[in-house]
């Protein structure tokens, strides 16, 4: 049949927008279509259901924000692709997740303020109680899966934006070092036992700023006989080297820092900092841009915000202190482990050697990242803001955060050259200052040319301190003992 020459169907066609927007015009099973459909709108295209059976002037309003919105997101995917960094450089910066946490809050109630109008526009009244009830059902997921979801970004967000501006400073941005980036890890222990903080894990990583490739090091906390770089603030501070024995360890100098912050230069914002910079500045003939402390007391709270570790322990574990009464310990075995005993697992020093407790304490933080997933931290989020705000202690920039950021992407998936320099590779207390440096360079260089890594060594137990010292030459490397120690 022509329509065109029907005047019935013609009519008819002209009715059909009238009908959309006055549904006392159709049948009950097409008032139940509209109703549905105009809830389904608002859910997959908000503003489509004002367009079609009510004010067209929001839905526009509504849609060109939509597609905006979406626009702004697809660019900033494109300018990903082939800029990465400076996409996560961007959303690192606190300003701008201010304003993004503000906008997700608007979309958030303006959305919710379309499915209310939605219903209006759906005269629930019109339709069987069965329909009214599946509406308002539907109504309800929708705005749970929009505006529920934006409002949670948008406090994700902000508790983002307080973790950054807490942690993250507006310290200068460093460049590269003979074409690496070496950031000096520190697993500080502030234990109500102790005096001030004391760097017991102490590892620089070494990324190449264009492969990404990392090369670990690690430096036992009982190094003596540190003399530091020509010119160097500690230099000038120690002319003679941090050299008095058992007394003059590489984990004191930051409470000597912070005991002699007065001789420092003005200036100085962390003189303990700077102390244990420099000092492992001499030991690896590399120049450190940035450090990151992670406070082990801290570390119980951020722990506990993610349920726990999941931790195999190869060792009774002893907790508290030798003159306890009774005693208490971890026991052997695969087991989740909570804020409390995970940080009793990584401090204890009972029973064990300064190396077996080195090891425990990389396990812990090792553990920690990998059992971090995104479902983890999306639903856990506010919590494991707020503890790592207390944990982290960091002079990288929110400017560089998106060059960390990329490098770390880089670097996911590539195997780690790791070389610990504990006995029976070094001796702390007596070693040759060459071996060590002989030994960053090598392994730096073999990194960048090889694309493999050697298998890894057995782990062996440390000598004692009448051990021959160490000779001038270089050994092989004394590889991770994280595995000795624990299962990942």
């Amino acid at each position: 049949m022509d329509h065109s020459t029907d005047p019935a169907s013609r009519a008819t066609y002209r009715a059909r927008p009238a009908a959309i927007s006055d549904p006392t015009r159709l049948t009950p099973r097409l008032r139940r279509r509209r109703a549905l459909s105009l809830v389904v709108m608002t859910l997959l295209v908000p503003g489509s259901a004002q367009l079609v059976a009510g004010n067209r002037g929001v839905g526009r309003v509504a849609l060109r924000v939509w597609l905006s919105t979406i626009g702004v997101l697809a660019v900033l995917g494109l300018v990903a692709l082939v800029r990465r960094s400076w996409v996560i450089g961007l959303l690192s910066r606190g300003a701008v997740l201010a304003i993004v946490a503000a906008v997700l809050a608007v979309l958030a109630l303006g959305w919710l303020i379309l499915f209310v109008d939605t219903l209006r526009l759906a005269q629930l009244r019109l339709v069987q109680p069965a329909t009214r009830r599946a509406a308002v059902a539907l109504t309800a997921v929708g705005m749970l899966l929009t505006s529920g979801t934006l409002v949670v970004a948008s406090r994700n967000v902000s508790a983002a934006r307080d973790v950054l501006n807490s942690v993250f400073g507006g310290s200068p941005a460093a460049e590269a070092s003979a074409g690496r980036y070496n950031i000096l890890l520190l697993g500080g222990d502030s234990g109500a036992d102790r005096y001030s903080t004391r760097p017991d894990s102490i590892t620089v990583v070494s990324v190449d700023a264009d492969t990404g490739k990392p090369v670990m090091f690690g430096f036992a906390r009982d190094t003596e006989n540190i003399h530091f770089r020509p010119g160097s603030v500690m230099a000038g501070l120690m002319p003679n080297g941090w050299a008095c024995g058992d007394n003059c360890l590489l984990n004191a100098l930051y409470v000597w820092g912070t005991e002699h912050a007065k001789d420092f230069p003005a200036g100085t914002v962390d003189p303990g900092m700077t102390a244990t910079v420099e000092a492992v500045e001499a030991l690896s003939g590399l120049d450190i841009q940035y450090y990151v402390l992670i406070d082990l007391k801290g570390f119980q709270t951020l722990i506990d915000a993610v349920g726990g570790l999941e931790i195999d322990v190869k060792q009774r574990t002893i907790i508290g202190q030798s003159t306890d009464k009774p005693r208490r310990y971890i026991e052997p075995g695969r087991q989740i482990l909570t804020g409390y005993y995970s940080l009793w697992y990584a401090r204890s020093r009972e029973g064990a050697s300064n190396y077996d407790r080195m090891a425990r304490q990389r396990c812990v933080m090792q553990a920690m990242l990998k059992q971090l997933s995104p479902t983890t931290v999306i639903t856990k989020f506010q919590d494991i803001a707020a503890a790592s705000s207390r944990v982290v202690k960091t002079n990288i920039p929110q400017s560089e955060l998106g060059t960390m950021a990329d490098l770390a992407l880089k670097a996911k998936g590539q195997k780690i050259t790791s070389v610990n320099f504990v006995p029976p590779l070094v001796n702390p207390w007596s070693y040759d200052p060459k071996v060590i440096l002989d030994k960053v360079a090598a392994t730096i260089e073999g990194s960048t040319a090889a694309p493999a890594n050697p298998a890894p060594a057995a782990s062996t137990k440390p000598t004692g301190k009448g051990s021959t010292p160490t000779a001038a030459s270089t050994p092989p490397p004394q590889t991770d003992d994280v595995a000795a120690v624990c299962s990942l």
